[in-house]
């Protein structure tokens, strides 16, 4: 089972494929950056984000889409192509049938540092020692989806959630026959 963690964004957005294993062990499968290029329009953007994250999903098959959900932005242009973002994101891993769930900025690093106001460099830190890396990854939305990935498998380390979503399908499916 592969969870892919994702730190959205619309210039850079990071993400992290990893697999569990036994002894709680997670082995790192693929990381990198999707980026697009800013002096193109939004729309064109966000199709482009969107399509690579389609491919990353139909490539990898993973189980679950973990995504860090927005903070509060003090540049509010950059908060809105941030949350457009995310919601591309989380729509195209639910329409491709993967579990999604959002993991504040607080509890991911949380999860991974063991405290949420860790900064960036001790993030990297942290997801190099628990994925064995010999470096830390970089540029630091990398580091961040490895996290997302990581905290998802802290706060559900048996799968135990992934039952949610079919509970929640024949709940909507109740209410409409």
């Amino acid at each position: 089972m592969f969870v892919m963690g994702v730190d959205p964004g619309l210039t850079r957005c990071g993400f992290a494929i990893v697999e569990p294993g036994r002894g709680g062990s997670v082995r790192p499968i693929a990381m990198g950056v999707v980026t697009t290029e800013p002096a193109m329009q939004a729309a064109y953007r966000l199709s482009e984000l969107q399509r690579e994250i389609r491919n990353l999903i139909n490539e990898f098959t993973p189980k679950i889409v973990a995504v860090e959900r927005l903070f509060l932005q003090k540049n509010t242009r950059t908060g809105i192509r941030v949350a457009q973002a995310a919601g591309i994101i989380i729509t195209e891993a639910a329409a491709m049938g993967c579990h999604v769930r959002e993991y504040s900025p607080n509890e991911v690093k949380s999860a991974v540092t063991g405290d949420g106001r860790a900064d960036k460099v001790m993030v990297q830190t942290m997801v190099q020692q628990l994925l064995g890396l010999t470096s830390p990854p970089k540029p630091a939305d990398i580091a961040d989806a490895a996290a997302v990935a990581l905290c998802h498998l802290a706060f559900d380390p048996t799968g135990a959630l992934l039952g949610q979503r079919e509970m929640a399908d024949s709940a909507v499916k109740g209410v409409v026959a």
